[in-house]
């Protein structure tokens, strides 16, 4: 059993800690933790508190924590960009190694990769529309397999309200 006054000196620990320690790293295993163990990192820190003093009672009992609901923060929408590599299937490119391939190359978010259609001889994806002109260039000569992305823009097609109406009248 933990002393009564042990509460105490985990408290006085804890300050020290705070005080003269960079936690940022350790903050992010948490939030890595509870989000593999599908649980908020307030009980993420309390399974890790119960591991240093297993089977032993820490006194008093923390307080009941209130949680302030925060609203979600609503981000605007990324512009995307259509492009289109010059490898393919037959250049034994997959989805999850082209992902990898440019997350590392260009350092774009993997979840701002979509819409990868990967054909025979080319892939079609979208990227964020601001990619900086110098990763542009250097994503035109990295090699898979041997073979140069060579990354192209796609030009957006602008329909027009007649154009596909008309297309498919008959003419009499």
């Amino acid at each position: 059993m933990v002393e009564v006054n042990s509460f105490e000196v985990i408290t006085r620990q804890l300050r020290a800690i705070l005080k003269h320690r960079h936690l940022d790293g350790k903050r992010n295993a948490v939030l890595i933790l509870a989000n593999e163990l599908e649980i908020n990192p307030l009980d993420c820190a309390a399974a890790l508190l119960s591991l240093l003093f297993e089977g032993e009672v820490v006194s008093p009992p923390p307080p009941p924590v209130h949680i302030i609901p925060v609203e979600p923060l609503e981000l605007l929408p990324i512009k995307m960009q259509r492009y289109r590599l010059d490898i393919g299937k037959k250049q034994r490119i997959d989805f999850e190694s082209l992902k990898n391939l440019l997350v590392e190359e260009s350092g774009v978010d993997r979840n701002n990769i979509q819409n990868v259609s990967i054909r025979s001889d080319y892939t079609l994806l979208e990227l964020p529309e601001e990619m900086p002109s110098d990763i542009f260039l250097h994503l035109k000569n990295v090699e898979v397999n041997g073979y140069k992305l060579n990354i192209k823009r796609l030009k957006v097609r602008k329909s027009t309200p007649n154009s596909n109406s008309n297309r498919f009248r008959r003419k009499h």
